[in-house]
């Protein structure tokens, strides 16, 4: 460990900053807690018999005259919120002299900070941002786990805490700005919108725990895929009590359906909220970081998580600044995020004095499809066989023709299932990502999209479009994989009588190489055409 430093924590009263405070006093440095507020920043200071002094914001650094003031962290925010100069702080910092680092959680400050590289290094020192559990510790976690890969996939992060554990203003206020708004995700190397707070996926903490955590942005999404060259990236954030995170998908629902701002009342709701909910639920909350890539010639999914008990959970996010002081002369100097900044044992051995548990795995994938088909599947064409070969999110792009049905009948059935219009020529992609229960298909023709879910089921496939599922009794042959419709289910699988059921013909071929598909689907009852589809895709 470096010598005893002289650290200002702005933001210091705060659930993070003072935690940050206990920990940097017990490796020894001098800490000062700063803020806005004077005399919150005495109450705490005087709690954890530290010193404090009002500092705002900005480039006004007087107040830390004649104090020797090594390091400074900012652990105030909301960084999404910090005016028409924001980086005012840690550029008086650096020229100063002294060391910035903050707790950003907001993707566009913490990758803007690299506009200060010159300036950092002319003077010597650091600026890093989002030293938090976001980039700082994730990044740390997903070198360690692809050190051996020659290519990765998929980088999915979730960060999920416990109910009891307490929440800063700032923090509710940067996850309700964003919840509902359209944000970007790397998917299959593409970069595509997503709704801030959807597309629910469960994860399991040490000891087995599970939680439900939703797309959120963070810095993760924005920066890992391009540091670590990663097909797709995403981050997920979730609440313990159903109930918080139920609140938020209809907040997100309705904010994307009306494109409104979010009103500081629904922010002090939402507090008043957590604070009513606080005696329930657990003082357990964890992490995972997965990384999916080649390694040798294998596809494996590696993860890493954490699990934080006795309330120790809000420690996480100021772990990143203990570990990084510890090695502050260790580490370069200049602007940037702090991405793998230190190996993840230095973090790891950070927490040693806290009650958290930490969890590897390591898995080769298997696909649904030759999961389900093996050893048949070997004797399908190489093209067919490629399009579901599915270890991560793939994208695949190409030409359909398009013919719908004639009558209301067939047209109320294409409107409910969402299926694209007649068209002679018209692009379509199709992206497939792994689940934990199976596949997501998303195709798009043209601008028409729609979604369905495959799943594994009573030893066969199921394909569930909305509300209705349907049995599937893949075919292959030497030539071709055909899919047809051998049942019907409403939710609950609550079978539905064989003359209900649609009749579909789909098969899946190959042409020079090409993966082709045809798909037709009849209406119940009448068996009129709905709408077949023809064409050709490549993966991208």
């Amino acid at each position: 460990m470096n010598r005893s430093l002289n650290i200002v924590i702005l933001g210091g009263a705060g659930v993070f900053g003072s935690r940050l405070a206990e920990l940097l006093a017990h490796d020894g440095h001098t800490v000062w807690i700063a803020g806005r507020s004077l005399q919150r920043a005495r109450d705490t200071a005087k709690r954890l018999n530290k010193k404090a002094i009002q500092l705002h914001r900005g480039p006004d650094l007087s107040a830390l005259d004649g104090l020797f003031i090594d390091a400074l962290v900012d652990a105030a925010g909301p960084f999404h919120a910090y005016g028409d100069d924001p980086y005012a702080l840690p550029r008086a910092c650096l020229q100063s002299g002294i060391h910035y680092l903050d707790l950003s959680d907001d993707a566009e400050f913490c990758a803007g900070i690299s506009a200060l590289d010159d300036t950092a290094k002319t003077a010597g020192c650091i600026a890093l941002s989002g030293v938090s559990s976001t980039p700082a510790l994730s990044s740390s976690a997903v070198a360690h786990l692809a050190k051996d890969m020659s290519k990765i996939n998929t980088i999915d992060t979730a960060i999920l805490p416990g109910n009891r554990a307490p929440r800063g203003r700032s923090v509710m206020a940067s996850i309700l700005s964003q919840v509902g708004t359209s944000r970007p995700h790397r998917i299959a190397g593409q970069t595509v919108p997503f709704r801030s707070w959807s597309s629910r996926k469960s994860y399991t903490l040490p000891g087995g725990l599970k939680r439900w955590g939703w797309w959120i942005e963070t810095p993760d999404q924005r920066l890992l895929p391009d540091a670590f060259d990663a097909q797709t990236g995403t981050f997920r954030a979730g609440l313990e009590l159903p109930i918080m995170n139920h609140g938020l998908v209809l907040i997100s629902r309705l904010r994307a359906a009306t494109k409104a701002p979010m009103p500081g009342w629904v922010i002090r709701l939402m507090e008043l909220a957590a604070k009513a909910l606080a005696p329930f639920g657990s003082d357990k909350g964890g992490m995972v970081v997965t990384v999916t890539g080649r390694e040798d010639n294998d596809i494996k999914t590696k993860t890493w998580s954490l699990l934080a008990e006795a309330g120790e959970g809000p420690y996480i996010p100021a772990i990143p600044a203990r570990t990084l002081l510890r090695h502050l002369h260790e580490i370069p100097p200049g602007a940037r995020p702090a991405l793998a900044e230190r190996p993840l044992e230095d973090y790891t051995a950070a927490m040693s004095d806290l009650a958290i548990r930490f969890e590897t795995h390591s898995a080769q994938t298997a696909p649904l499809i030759p999961r389900l088909l093996s050893p048949a599947f070997d004797t399908l064409p190489d093209a067919v066989k490629d399009s579901h070969r599915v270890h991560a999110p793939r994208r695949f792009e190409g030409r359909a023709s398009i013919t719908r049905g004639q009558g209301l009948y067939p047209l109320l059935i294409a409107l409910l299932f969402r299926f694209p219009d007649a068209s002679e020529d018209v692009p379509v992609s199709v992206v497939k990502t792994p689940t934990e229960t199976g596949e997501t298909w998303t195709r798009t023709f043209g601008a028409r999209s729609f979604s369905s879910h495959l799943s594994r089921w009573a030893g066969g496939l199921t394909e569930r479009f909305g509300p209705m599922i349907f049995a599937i009794d893949l075919t292959p042959q030497t030539d071709r994989l055909s899919w047809p419709v051998t049942a019907a289910f409403l939710p609950g699988h609550i079978p539905l009588p064989a003359w209900s059921l649609p009749v579909s013909y789909a098969s899946e071929t190959e042409k020079d190489g090409v993966f082709q598909f045809d798909v037709a689907i009849h209406a119940p009852l009448t068996k009129e055409l709905v709408v077949r589809y023809q064409g050709y895709l490549k993966p991208v």
